[in-house]
């Protein structure tokens, strides 16, 4: 069986202390759960630092992920949590339906929400 090529997303809202912490945590946490993983590799973290969440637009990783995405370049999106990914809910959606209909699976850990052929 072929590794999943994953990657994950991380937003933080603003430049504060805590803030950049918790991107730091964020993707130390990713890093630490791919590593050495034998059915996933960690192909790229995309972060967006000190934007809201309120735009996908306006969120230049975001749009990155989404180019890649539609490239082909990976299997697999893991976040945090759905409000990480976006707070504007008819782009979330809009965005997890075009990532399905790719075949790209979106996985919002906190809320153990996954949108793949294994969900």
């Amino acid at each position: 069986m072929a590794r999943k090529r994953v990657v994950a997303y991380v937003r933080v809202s603003s430049s504060s202390k805590a803030q950049i912490h918790s991107y730091e945590f964020q993707e130390q946490y990713w890093r630490g759960k791919f590593d050495g993983d034998p059915n996933n590799e960690l192909v790229h973290i995309y972060a967006d630092r000190g934007i809201s969440g309120c735009s996908a637009y306006k969120r230049p990783e975001f749009m990155k992920m989404l180019q890649d995405a539609r490239a082909g370049q990976f299997d697999t999106i893991h976040t945090k949590s759905v409000s990480r990914f976006a707070r504007n809910t008819v782009e979330l959606l809009d965005a997890v339906r075009e990532l399905r209909d790719m075949g790209v699976e979106v996985i919002f850990e906190k809320e153990y929400i996954q949108n793949g052929e294994n969900a």
